[in-house]
């Protein structure tokens, strides 16, 4: 600084006169550097004070200047010049490329020089050095909206001449500050002395920036590459503070995002900031460090991420950030009409005024998304969702979550490395219980639970899966919770964690969605399959209970699991909830003997085993003995044996199956009933119901019609009143005695003439 200040003033250092040097010559330097004065008429005095004034004058001018003006290579921050993307000041040199950064409106050779009321001089050669004296007064709100570069071809003035023309006006001051007039505007460098010496200055300094591009049609580079300095400096002061200026991008605001862009550095610490405002919808309410505190949209940073991305020629600066941003990009696109509110459906009019836009801003976003994606190298799957309507889907309020799965799934098929971190960042964004989001959040994360790399996340899901399946009420969440607890069932370790789910999933089981009801039986097979774990007394009794009506569905995947679970259910029931089972227990044998009649081998065989369970649980070896031995036919007559007082009620539950679409379940039926009603004696009211209920049958094949005939046969022979002796009445003396009516040679009851159940 010194040296510099010295080489100012040699031309008023008296020089050594050299052997070859012409005294001559020295007057002829001072006339050149100095101008001639405007007044030759000045007075004695002043013409005698002229030397001293212009040393004074010529110094206060170079500390004043010093600070305002510099060389153009020495205007980017340091930051900056390490970053190999090219900074505004980096491309002064290249015509084309500065005219992208103007957003059009003409290329920049020069840099632009801001004047005071005076032209204020440009530095010369010999103020290249890097060190910037503290300029005191000149505030960020005394920037003005308008400015007048300098023509780039002119020459820059000199220094001592200018301090010259300002004493012979009478502007001399002893502020190095000069006084400013309504034109003045301070450059960048002012702006980072005095306007951003402190982060609560940061905001007026973007506003008055923005204000100042919009009332210029070319910007100045030196307050872009300013401006992006104080972003990488203060990117959350920056941001909030530009997206409020200009919620709807504007020319200046696009100026102003471009010139981020432009920096891979900065850009990476302005998307972070975006992305916070993405994540509240419909806005954000964040003060910034000038106490502001009005909203910021979400809409408007969506707006800005895709100014961006048009931007943006490499995705390096994206990798870090995409997960997140596809997540709040799919959240935004969830958002139904009634979550809209008035204030953002005016900011996207605004937009669409401004810009050739989709008329709806969840179409804007979609198509944010899909640019995203190509620029992650994801364009398989924007091929795939577009060959497979996926985009279409999405904008759709009741398919949306069906589209997501589906851009998960071809996420999945594709193997994009991007997959984890977007799960986890869906992860988060669930965890938040954000309204409209949570069923195709749910969607995309059912697709990604059986993925290695979400072992450690396990709990964290579960946590989330019981929350929404105790909460929720809608049938398509349920569903999807229903996967994914699916899926976790069968990991290791998870059994313990799922028991408190319980409760809840035999809740479900209620429900006559069948997929909702299997998912939930297959959930609890999961649980139970091949391990040792007891089920609690509550558990067990509500699941007998509820299991029993799930016996004779009409899905045949149905009947197994909820057969199979009923005999885990008494397997694994605690000591206490055994003996309370019984009851239930006792009224599964009839629906469990008569599946073992089904047409489906598969069914047959698992209410077999399941009866085998039963009957061994109530302690009746007779009924074990015959099952083993495959004995159907003698079951009916030995259950009743020992159970007389239970005749009425077996009765009535055997009558509902006389209408099962399984004829051999039919038959077995009418055996029965036929059996039960020898058991009946005295009770002709409820033998007339079981003849009334066979009438009533539907028609049928003709075997099952001839033995439908001879149960009502037997049922009249015990609804008779006895004959006194010596009638020739059919007199039955006991269930043993009673004669069996015989229909072309074959017995209705027992074992059948040809060997046949």
């Amino acid at each position: 600084m010194a040296g510099r200040r010295l080489s100012l003033l040699r031309p008023f250092r008296k020089k050594k006169e050299g052997p070859g040097a012409d005294p001559t010559q020295h007057p002829e330097k001072m006339e050149q550097l100095h101008p001639l004065q405007e007044d030759p008429g000045q007075d004695q005095t002043r013409e005698q004070d002229r030397p001293r004034g212009r040393f004074r004058r010529a110094a206060q001018a170079f500390l004043k200047f010093l600070g305002i003006r510099r060389k153009r290579n020495t205007t980017r921050p340091t930051e900056v010049m390490a970053q190999p993307d090219p900074s505004p000041t980096e491309l002064e040199a290249d015509p084309d490329v500065t005219s992208a950064l103007t957003d059009g409106t003409g290329n920049c050779d020069t840099l632009p020089v801001v004047h005071a009321t005076k032209s204020v001089p440009a530095m010369t050669a010999a103020t290249t050095d890097t060190d910037t004296p503290s300029i005191d007064g000149t505030a960020i709100s005394d920037i003005p909206l308008t400015d007048e570069p300098t023509n780039s071809g002119a020459a820059p003035p000199d220094l001592t001449a200018e301090a010259d023309t300002a004493m012979t006006e009478g502007t001399a001051d002893t502020d190095l500050v000069p006084r400013e007039s309504v034109n003045y505007a301070p450059t960048p460098d002012s702006f980072e002395e005095n306007g951003v010496s402190s982060p609560e200055q940061v905001p007026a300094f973007v506003r008055n920036v923005h204000q100042r591009l919009t009332a210029s049609a070319t910007p100045e580079e030196k307050l872009l590459a300013e401006f992006l300095r104080v972003t990488d400096e203060h990117p959350a002061d920056v941001v909030f503070t530009l997206l409020r200026c200009a919620p709807s991008c504007d020319r200046a605001a696009a100026t102003l995002w471009k010139t981020i862009t432009s920096s891979g550095r900065t850009v990476e610490k302005v998307l972070p900031q975006l992305l916070r405002v993405m994540e509240y919808w419909p806005w954000l309410s964040m003060s910034t460090s000038d106490g502001d505190e009005t909203n910021v949209f979400a809409l408007a940073a969506t707006r800005v991420i895709w100014e961006i991305l048009q931007m943006l020629q490499r995705p390096e600066p994206l990798k870090k950030y995409s997960p997140h941003l596809l997540a709040d990009l799919l959240f935004q696109i969830s958002i139904s009409p009634e979550q809209m509110p008035e204030e953002v459906d005016t900011l996207w009019r605004e937009c669409q005024k401004q810009y050739n836009l989709p008329t709806n801003s969840k179409r804007f976003a979609v198509l944010t998304l899909k640019t995203l994606l190509c620029h992650i190298e994801c364009e398989d799957v924007v091929l795939s969702m577009e060959q497979k309507h996926g985009w279409d889907t999405l904008l759709n309020s009741d398919t949306h979550h069906y589209a997501v799965g589906l851009l998960a799934r071809e996420m999945r098929r594709a193997s994009s490395p991007l997959f984890y971190p977007i799960a986890l960042g869906v992860l988060r964004l669930l965890s938040r219980e954000k309204p409209g989001w949570e069923l195709p959040a749910m969607a995309f994360l059912v697709e990604i639970l059986d993925c290695p790399d979400i072992t450690q996340w396990r709990d964290s899901v579960l946590e989330i899966l019981s929350r929404r399946l105790a909460r929720s009420q809608c049938a398509e969440m349920h569903r999807l919770v229903l996967r994914g607890l699916t899926v976790l069932s069968k990991a290791p370790g998870m059994a313990d964690g799922m028991r408190s789910l319980t409760p809840s999933l035999v809740e479900l089981l209620w429900y006559t969605d069948r997929e909702l009801v299997g998912m939930v039986l297959s959930l609890f097979i999961n649980q139970v399959q091949d391990r040792d774990i007891p089920i609690s007394t509550p558990t067990a009794l509500r699941l007998a209970e509820l299991l029993q009506t799930l016996f004779g569905h009409d899905n045949i995947h149905m009947q197994l699991l909820s057969i199979h679970l009923f005999r885990k259910v008494m397997e694994l029931g605690v000591d206490k909830s055994k003996q309370l089972l019984k009851t239930h227990v006792i009224h599964s044998l009839l629906p469990l003997f008569f599946y073992w009649h089904n047409e489906n081998q598969d069914v047959a065989e698992a209410s077999r085993e399941a009866l085998l369970r039963a009957v061994g649980l109530l302690k009746r070896k007779d009924l074990v003995k015959l099952l083993k031995a495959e004995q159907p036919w003698r079951f009916s007559e030995c259950l009743l044996e020992k159970d007389k007082r239970r005749a009425v009620e077996y009765l009535h539950q055997a009558l509902s199956y006389l209408e099962s679409p399984q004829e051999p379940v039919r038959e077995a039926a009418l055996r029965f009933i036929g059996i039960a009603g020898r058991y009946l004696k005295g009770q002709p009211e409820e033998l007339q119901i079981a003849i009334d209920v066979i009438e009533g049958m539907t028609p049928d094949s003709a075997a099952v019609k001839s033995l439908a005939r001879q149960t009502q046969e037997i049922l009249r022979a015990v609804q008779r009143p006895q004959s006194s002796p010596g009638s020739s009445s059919l007199k039955i003396t006991s269930r043993r005695e009673a004669p069996l009516p015989e229909v072309s040679g074959e017995l209705i009851l027992g074992t059948p003439s040809d060997g046949t159940t």
